[in-house]
């Protein structure tokens, strides 16, 4: 009777065990943002109407067409008088980078934000488990997260990614690697340090697809802290509850679409193809299809069903881009308003700009407890991946807007390019001849 009722109990009692390693693992398997910090560079840098102008009329390879086209660019992206630029460019030397200066302007945005992110986390740069890199355009030996890794002294089994090359939506990609990361150890902290090098950058020719990115890009960067020890939770901001990427770079024009080549002169820049909103259209219905049955329910299904086929996106860059995707969302001002502000305080900073969004609606006190946030990117590849964050706890802290965030929004975001250089518009084309090489 006895071995009987071993016998009976004993799957039974395995089963339970199973179980309990199941919802004790799936705890470990969580992602938690526990705080982020978002550089704000210092006045010195920052780039107003006069000083844009002055820039780009140093590039003698323009002519009065090419500056017509930049004015009406600036005039319609977006951005605002308060953005920042690489202190290369005050001191005149774009168009002859040193190596220095992209190390220069990462290593600001370095010891400026991950320590002020440690320290008011009270974590320790000796704590962190796993580091993540991603800065597209700045490739150095040793590597960035080295650099970081030398600077505070980190452990030496601290696991590192540094990644380049991913473009704007690289700061999902890092997220990946953390959350898969986690999955496989338990009770980390993860340092994840996202940002664009724009100093080696910088075009001096005169091809219009690749004179675009000169207007539309800034610097700033963000630091984030992440952990999946479960008994940290009350301490975090967010919780990660999906994470979906999309490639389309199998498609040839997908792949070409957003690219870093050399012009017919042999000066290297950053290609934006005129089919890029198809392309991001493209993947940006591909990935929602994916994400949308994990984070809508049936009723938005079918409502996003049905707004995919009737309305596409028909833009490109910066404001237009948010245009698009409020078209295709059918979203109001209020909810383009973080985008938006974001765009024209601080330019497009690539993989960074999420996170400048995400404080702006901190800082308006719209993050609620339970609440959830869905975050896009768009990257060249090309590339668009989503992911959804669960509000942890109330959130209104102080952060990167907290001295300027009454100001916003403005009464306009018309910017005073064209009232300070729309004399272009009516000048003779021989008063900007192009020099032949």
């Amino acid at each position: 009777m006895e071995l009987f009722s071993f016998l009976f109990f004993f799957p039974i009692l395995a089963l339970c065990l199973k179980i309990w390693k199941w919802v004790n693992d799936m705890g470990d398997q969580e992602c938690y943002i526990l705080d982020y910090q978002c550089y704000k560079p210092t006045d010195d840098r920052m780039v107003g109407t006069e000083f844009c102008g002055e820039v780009i009329k140093r590039n003698k390879n323009l002519g009065l067409n090419e500056y017509k086209f930049l004015l009406k660019a600036i005039v319609s992206s977006g951005i605002g008088e308060q953005t920042y630029a690489p202190r290369i460019m005050f001191s005149g030397r774009e168009e002859s980078p040193t190596l220095a200066d992209g190390i220069l302007e990462m290593e600001e945005f370095f010891h400026d934000s991950i320590g002020k992110l440690l320290s008011r986390a009270g974590v320790s740069a000796q704590e962190i488990d796993l580091l993540v890199v991603n800065v597209s355009m700045l490739s150095a030996v040793p590597c960035l997260s080295s650099r970081i890794i030398n600077r505070y002294k980190m452990r030496d089994d601290v696991k590192c990614f540094n990644l380049t090359g991913m473009g704007c939506s690289a700061s999902s990609i890092s997220l990946d690697i953390i959350r898969n990361v986690f999955k496989s150890y338990k009770n980390k902290f993860a340092l994840l340090v996202t940002s664009e090098s724009l100093s080696p950058n910088w075009y001096a020719g005169n091809d219009r697809s690749m004179i675009l990115a000169n207007c539309l890009f800034r610097s700033c960067g963000c630091a984030i802290l992440l952990t999946n020890n479960k008994s940290l939770k009350h301490r975090a901001m967010f919780k990660l509850k999906c994470l979906v990427r999309t490639h389309n770079g199998a498609r040839d024009e997908s792949y070409n679409c957003c690219i870093q080549i050399e012009d017919e002169k042999g000066r290297v820049g950053f290609h934006l193809g005129k089919n890029l909103p198809k392309a991001a259209t493209r993947s940006f219905v591909d990935n929602l299809r994916v994400i949308s049955p994990k984070i809508l329910p049936v009723r938005e299904l079918v409502k996003f069903m049905v707004v995919s086929l009737v309305k596409k996106m028909k833009h490109r860059g910066g404001k237009a881009v948010i245009d698009g995707i409020g078209l295709s969302l059918d979203l109001t001002e209020f909810d383009l308003e973080p985008a938006r502000m974001t765009l024209h305080r601080f330019g497009n900073t690539s993989a960074s700009s999420l996170w400048y969004v995400l404080a702006y609606m901190e800082a308006k006190k719209r993050l609620k407890k339970g609440e959830k946030v869905l975050m896009i990117s768009f990257g060249a590849g090309f590339k668009c991946n989503s992911c959804v964050w669960e509000i942890v706890r109330d959130l209104g802290d102080g952060n990167v807007w907290k001295d300027e965030i009454e100001k916003y929004p403005p009464r306009t975001l018309v910017n005073p390019y064209m009232e300070k250089y729309g004399w272009i518009q009516d000048e003779d084309i021989s008063t900007f001849k192009i020099p032949q090489d």
